[in-house]
């Protein structure tokens, strides 16, 4: 089997799996999130944050959101434009949304629309990480497109992107392709971990 095989294999397992949670294991898992994120200086005074639509099994961020806008910060989600790129759109609990060509929900109708590189925060939703800060997504690229200018610059810089993943999610090694672009930390239940860091020092247990 090549590589190319392989990862969609990869993909298939990692998705089935994750779609296989109990609603109680995903709200189990949401809070441990919202903990470890917590942790995060940028997640509590950042103040334009994008997430995500959960969809085909990611992990929810509906505990997530609340915090951020009663602390006053704005919350955005993505929409794809006609180049296959991200743009982000503010959203608040209970505006309207409607399914983009995937099905996902995007905001209808919103008044502005940010780039990328104007956001200070960024969740990132994923198939698969290793602690090196690499992303198994789902094939599309769309973030390490939308996200591309961030491999030119020294990092953490902003956006800081922080994957938002079960546990189980977990890989030993990713091949990164040249156009990856790499986390700068990923969040699980159980802990939030600073990509990249060949000790671990700083991983902040929940």
């Amino acid at each position: 089997m090549d590589a190319t095989a392989q990862r969609r294999e990869l993909r298939r397992k990692l998705a089935e799996r994750r779609r296989s949670l109990t609603p109680p294991e995903r709200m189990s898992a949401a809070q441990g999130v919202r903990r470890s994120l917590d942790q995060l200086p940028e997640y509590l005074t950042d103040s334009r944050v994008a997430g995500y639509w959960a969809s085909d099994g990611e992990l929810p961020l509906n505990l997530v959101i609340p915090p951020l806008i009663a602390r006053g910060q704005q919350f955005l989600l993505p929409v794809i434009d006609q180049e296959q790129h991200l743009r982000f759109a503010p959203w608040h609990i209970g505006d309207e949304v409607a399914p983009n060509r995937y099905g996902i929900p995007e905001p209808v109708a919103p008044s502005e629309l940010l780039e990328p590189f104007q956001l200070d925060l960024v969740f990132v939703p994923l198939l698969g990480f290793d602690r090196g800060g690499h992303r198994l997504g789902q094939g599309g690229g769309y973030y390490d497109r939308s996200f591309a200018f961030l491999q030119d610059q020294a990092r953490p810089t902003e956006p800081l992107l922080v994957g938002i993943a079960y546990a189980f999610q977990e890989l030993p090694h990713i091949s990164a392709a040249a156009w990856d672009v790499r986390l700068d930390f990923v969040a699980t239940e159980h802990e939030l971990i600073e990509c990249g860091s060949t000790d671990h020092d700083h991983e902040a247990k929940a």
